[in-house]
């Protein structure tokens, strides 16, 4: 198992270099010049190019790389060009909204989609199993971007029961959740559904059946139990949409998390901290998934990493 996880990490490495070189030329390649942004177009020529070379862009594409990586292995994400914070201190005041966010939004995804995938395959072919399809059809079918301002004109505008953005408690994470943990839920309800059927097909359940076993037990510990294993593949993939969907979400509701320091970030030209960012939250998705991996052996013990 050591030298299974020992690869992983390894891999998760290559990516996360990977994903940090595409994110640092893609920024550079957006068209507009961080300089206008912050001094205006009609600022001197000589107060224009000394704000270039204290940032460092009027160095070559190479050199401005070679100077990222050279922060970077010291753990150093560099400066915000716009607001001169270090974008550590941004990340870290932004990136527990986000996660938050997305743990919130995967325990809306859960309480929805477990039980009604589990009523579902217990009913399979009659009302409730065509009511539950259909409502999963219908919400992987409706955009992050379309849900949110629909909930903020019912729950917020019209009802006036739920704060439409920012962050003031409890209250606020309701909408933004719902929303991002939509989807999901319907994903996860027909896999829920899907692998409780194959599972209740099997011997050791008309065993267990036969025994006497309360039939909660024998849904719960046996069925439930060995069903698992494909919703927790999907609940760790998943989770990069969570953080990617997040992005659309924070801004909408306007959620003080990294993805909508992203989309700011992005419109100012602000590289370090569009880079850092992106880092992150790759960083934090790699992690999610050798993290799945862990979960595998702890659901089903037979499982094993040679």
């Amino acid at each position: 198992m050591k030298s299974y996880f020992l690869r992983r990490i390894g891999w998760m490495l290559l990516i996360v270099f990977l994903v940090s070189t595409a994110v640092f030329f893609m920024i550079h390649l957006i068209p507009g010049d961080p300089i206008d942004q912050i001094l205006g177009e009609n600022a001197l020529p000589g107060k224009r190019e000394e704000l270039r070379q204290a940032l460092n862009l009027h160095l070559p594409i190479y050199q401005q790389y070679w100077l990222y990586w050279k922060e970077l292995i010291t753990l150093d994400l560099g400066t915000s060009i716009h607001t001169q914070e270090k974008v550590w201190d941004i990340i870290k005041a932004k990136y527990p909204q986000t996660i938050l966010l997305a743990c919130t939004s995967l325990a809306v995804a859960i309480l929805i989609s477990i039980p009604l995938g589990i009523l579902a395959a217990l009913k399979q072919n009659k009302a409730l199993d065509n009511i539950s399809m259909v409502t999963a059809l219908l919400g992987i079918s409706l955009p992050n971007f379309w849900l949110g301002p629909i909930l903020i004109l019912i729950f917020s505008i019209n009802l006036n029961w739920l704060p439409p953005s920012g962050n003031y408690g409890w209250q606020s994470l309701i909408l933004p959740s719902s929303s991002l943990g939509t989807a999901l839920a319907a994903i996860l309800t027909r896999l829920t559904r899907a692998s409780m059927l194959e599972v209740l097909r099997e011997d050791y359940i008309l065993a267990a059946r036969a025994k006497g076993l309360p039939e909660s037990r024998v849904i719960l510990k046996h069925a439930l139990k060995n069903a698992l294993i494909p919703i927790i593949t999907i609940l760790g993939l998943q989770f990069g949409s969570l953080l990617g969907g997040a992005v659309i979400v924070e801004e909408i509701f306007a959620w003080p998390g990294i993805g909508r320091e992203v989309v700011n970030a992005i419109r100012t030209r602000d590289f370090p901290l569009v880079q850092g960012c992106i880092l992150v939250i790759a960083t934090t998705y790699l992690a999610v998934v050798i993290l799945t991996d862990l979960a595998y052996a702890l659901v089903n013990p037979k499982i094993r990493y040679d």
